[in-house]
């Protein structure tokens, strides 16, 4: 009887009630961070002027419009719009040619701003004037 006593024991004590602390419980002071002013986002960004590749050799790039490109370079095997940037990628045998073009003032006509180019067989970067040069008509 005593070890059904013992076993039963913390069975009861599961089952006492726990006194409630008497008297209003502590206030706290409120953590809440103050209310803080929203601005609304903006509809439209502010234009940024592009910086302009000036290297030798690039002169009868930077500064293109597409069509002047295409004139100078045959049709793009890639012609990717982005807002209003475009990246024209022009292919030979001997290099990749990526030209980039960006308006120059508010929603005008993107032009070329910059130039890169990279061999076509391995994709190691090269000459951007010998690339041009290479790739013109």
């Amino acid at each position: 009887m005593r070890k059904l006593a013992l076993f039963l024991l913390p069975l009861l004590g599961a089952c006492a009630a726990v006194p409630s602390p008497s008297g209003p419980a502590p206030s706290r002071p409120s953590a809440a961070p103050p209310p803080q002013q929203v601005r609304p986002a903006p509809t439209t960004q502010a234009f940024r002027a592009p910086r302009i590749m000036n290297m030798p050799g690039l002169e009868s790039v930077i500064g293109r419009n597409e069509t002047a490109l295409a004139n100078l370079f045959g049709a793009p095997r890639l012609n990717v719009k982005e807002g209003d940037a475009r990246k024209l990628q022009f292919v030979g045998e001997a290099c990749v040619l990526d030209i980039y073009l960006y308006p120059l003032e508010p929603r005008g006509e993107p032009s070329a701003t910059y130039v890169d180019a990279r061999r076509a067989s391995d994709g190691v970067d090269v000459d951007r004037a010998a690339c041009v040069r290479a790739l013109r008509r």
